[in-house]
């Protein structure tokens, strides 16, 4: 078992930045894909960043250019440093864990690719 604690969310003017983090603890000696996802009540949960066992990172679209997620493997940490927030990036983000042996083959962006979730940290953007 991982268990994923998220912090970092808040409210932030448009433009404005955050980072958030994700601690993982528990069983972390497996091979893991990492992701943030976000959702918000009209909206189905969506894949936002992911970053593979072997460092290759992927992003939606709509946030390319703004955010990076980066892993300290060492600290067991994901970040996701969120620059130039917009109020359509308001939602609740999550991070998530994927074992990679289970995954493999699954794209990094997709819910079905993770198998340990966080709780959720909440980032409001105004406008």
């Amino acid at each position: 078992e991982v268990q994923l604690v998220e912090s970092g969310g808040g409210s932030v003017q448009s433009g404005g930045s955050l980072r958030l983090s994700c601690v993982a603890s528990g069983d972390t000696s497996g091979t893991y894909r990492m992701g943030w996802f976000r959702q918000t009540p009209a909206m189905k949960r969506e894949g936002v960043a992911a970053v593979t066992p072997t460092g290759t990172t992927t992003y939606v679209n709509s946030v390319k250019g703004r955010f990076t997620i980066s892993r300290d493997s060492a600290k067991n940490i994901l970040y996701l440093q969120m620059d130039s927030l917009k109020p359509e990036d308001t939602a609740r983000y999550f991070c998530a864990a994927g074992d990679e042996r289970l995954a493999w083959g699954l794209a990094v962006l997709s819910e079905s690719g993770y198998n340990y979730w966080g709780r959720g940290t909440q980032v409001t953007v105004s406008s």
